[in-house]
């Protein structure tokens, strides 16, 4: 685990505008930049860096965050790995706390592990391109499949020699232990010599996010009725096959712009598809998909299309990944190409141009691929439709996202002829199924995913600003901006301001939370500050504290200048700001408990001895409000 003085380290060299100014061509604008967002597709920026805060915002997509957040949306990393590449640029060395010994040493393991299949990439690409064997069989094979030199260097492409142990001598001569060479998976033990685990095939290189090779496939080059076409590195600690999928560093920048990756099975397939300028595509390796696969593929988009053979293996295929991806809650679609072709046959046959048009012209959504195959198989047999309506159900209860599900069902229930209510009734029976297996692992889990409405907390989200929570919403923006201030020479704003509104109740919950933990900090002998929500585990508090704190509005430096009006900045008036802030805030409230105590007064009409002290209250809330008024400069209408 990195230590907290490293992740303050961290934050305080990885200045947003510099982090992100490599990323984004930032123009100054004020105190602040702006720069076309670099989220979604925009012609005018909206998008801002704050640097005197370490925040950005787009305000047309809302993505927002510090230094860090950008680095986790931006390279789709998590909040440790973010940190780690950070301080891989400011060249800052990593305290862990821990077990520190056991860190070390599995850190340590990893780096050699990365060192010894770098040079296993190395070994097997210039054995491809240089050595006489590799050029004979291995270059002529990518050639022969048409594969250019440009994508041979793209991919890493390489070839394993005849030899045996021809890398094992190379690696161990060039200083590399044998025990490693194994822990990688290069080198393994045949009776009683040591071997490589790969020879006489073409390699493949197989990449993590960061362009890093962690392992290899291998396509065997010999007449073999034994060995397996394909072979793939043994698990380690770098590389798990079913977290994996083929060309994912390749293809990202292409999946995000796009807002779509194409999933297809071979190495090939990717290889011809970047080759005809289709780049958002990768490859599950010949495996089973898995939800680790799809959710790898999830960082950068949500829309996935299968683009898989026509054949009967293809079909199958498609199949046995519908219901994961459907759980997942991606857009799912279906590519079947004709019978016999694959990505890679059909583009060296038609080329890119006509497998673009054939995409576009035979996607279909995913369930209903599904239920026109089913229903295409099972005929007039009303027990074999009967199975359909069931299998279709099965992968209807596993959407988790309500309202599509909730379409789905009516498209289904047009498809299959079938009323829609009975689609709804079984689709619920099998959720009811599930929340029981569910409710034995996590108790008192009172929440129903077929529900109208979620109940959880977790479902909270950050709502658009109304009138009625305008002031709460100033208030919390004093609070985090100048809450570490003093407010006197005993008194900080946070402490002030909490203590001023103790007693009247905040009607957002998400602001609540905010407020609770400013609390328990103080009641800690901490004030709290900006940092704290910035990087709060939290998403949404994080989230909303960036909201609040941002504006695509700032006083522009030329105002002083051309008209010689001098305006005050926020953080040079911010005790003027607290008060009048609280007197609104104030002036909110006790205009609704006038409001409520008026009811009362009407309810307790005829009771008069009630009456008599609703009314006695009600001269008392209006002093208050008209002294509010008073103080404010403000007419208040009584």
């Amino acid at each position: 685990m990195i230590s907290t003085r490293s992740k303050e380290e961290i934050l305080s060299v990885s200045h947003v505008e510099e982090v992100i100014g490599e990323y984004v061509n930032l123009k100054k604008r004020g105190a602040n930049y702006v720069g076309l967002c670099p989220f979604h597709t925009e012609r005018t920026p909206s998008f801002h860096v704050s640097p005197s805060k370490g925040i950005y915002k787009c305000f047309g997509c809302g993505k927002a965050g510090d230094s860090v957040k950008f680095i986790m949306e931006h390279e789709k990393v998590t909040y440790p790995e973010a940190l780690r590449f950070l301080a891989q640029k400011y060249n800052i060395e990593i305290e862990e706390t821990g077990n520190t010994q056991q860190v070390q040493n599995e850190k340590l393991v990893k780096e050699s592990l990365l060192i010894v299949t770098q040079f296993a990439q190395l070994y097997y690409h210039d054995q491809l391109l240089k050595s006489q064997e590799g050029k004979t069989i291995g270059l002529a094979y990518f050639k022969e499949r048409g594969v250019t030199e440009e994508m041979i260097k793209k991919f890493s492409l390489g070839y394993a020699l005849k030899d045996p142990e021809a890398f094992t001598h190379t690696a161990i001569k060039n200083g590399y232990q044998l025990d490693l060479l194994k822990k990688a998976g290069l080198v393994v033990q045949r009776g009683t010599s040591d071997s490589d685990f790969f020879h006489h095939r073409i390699i493949f290189s197989l990449h993590n996010l960061s362009g890093k090779a962690i392992a290899f496939a291998g396509r065997i080059m010999a007449k073999a009725d034994r060995a397996p076409k394909y072979i793939n590195s043994p698990e380690s600690e770098l590389y798990h096959k079913s977290h994996f999928v083929y060309g994912i560093f390749q293809a990202r920048n292409a999946i995000r712009q796009n807002d779509e990756c194409f999933l297809a099975e071979g190495y090939m397939d990717v290889i011809a598809a970047h080759m005809a300028g289709i780049e958002n595509i990768v490859a599950s390796s010949g495996t089973s998909l898995t939800q680790e696969q799809i959710k790898l593929i999830r960082r950068f988009t949500n829309n996935i299309t299968l683009l898989y053979d026509g054949d009967a293996a293809g079909i199958k295929a498609a199949l046995r990944g519908l219901e994961i991806m459907a759980a997942e809650d991606v857009n799912v679609r279906v590519v079947l190409l004709p019978d016999g072709e694959d990505p890679d046959s059909f583009l060296h046959k038609h080329g890119s141009t006509a497998m673009r048009e054939f995409i576009r012209n035979n996607k279909k959504h995913f369930i209903q691929f599904k239920v026109e195959l089913l229903l295409s198989e099972a005929g007039n047999d009303p027990l074999k439709r009967a199975e359909v309506i069931k299998d279709v159900v099965n992968t209807l209860a596993v959407i988790p996202d309500v309202v599509k599900r909730s379409v789905l069902i009516k498209e289904c229930s047009q498809m299959l002829s079938i009323d829609e209510q009975v689609l709804v009734i079984e689709t619920n029976k099998i959720k009811r199924q599930q929340l029981k297996k569910e409710s034995v692992s996590a108790a008192g889990e009172v929440s129903s995913e077929y529900d109208k409405i979620d109940k959880r907390p977790e479902s909270l989200e950050i709502t658009s600003v109304s009138g009625d929570n305008y002031q709460e919403r100033d208030i919390l923006r004093i609070l985090l901006e100048f809450g570490t201030k003093k407010m006197n020479d005993d008194t900080s704003v946070a402490e002030y301001i909490l203590s001023e509104v103790k007693e009247i109740p905040i009607s957002n919950i998400l602001y609540q939370l905010i407020m609770h933990e400013m609390e328990d900090q103080l009641q800690k002998g901490n004030i709290p500050d900006l940092q704290l929500f910035l990087q709060h585990s939290d998403a949404r508090l994080q989230s909303l504290t960036v909201d609040i704190i941002t504006s695509p509005y700032q006083l522009s430096e030329n105002w002083n200048k051309m008209h010689d009006i001098f305006v005050k900045l926020p953080q040079e008036n911010f005790r003027n700001d607290v008060v009048s802030s609280l007197d609104r805030f104030k002036l909110k409230h006790v205009i609704k408990m006038i409001e409520e105590n008026l009811k009362d007064i009407k309810a307790a009409t005829g009771k008069a001895e009630e009456e008599t002290h609703y009314q006695m209250v009600h001269r008392r809330l209006n002093e208050w409000k008209m002294s509010l008024g008073k103080k404010m400069g403000t007419v208040v209408v009584n």
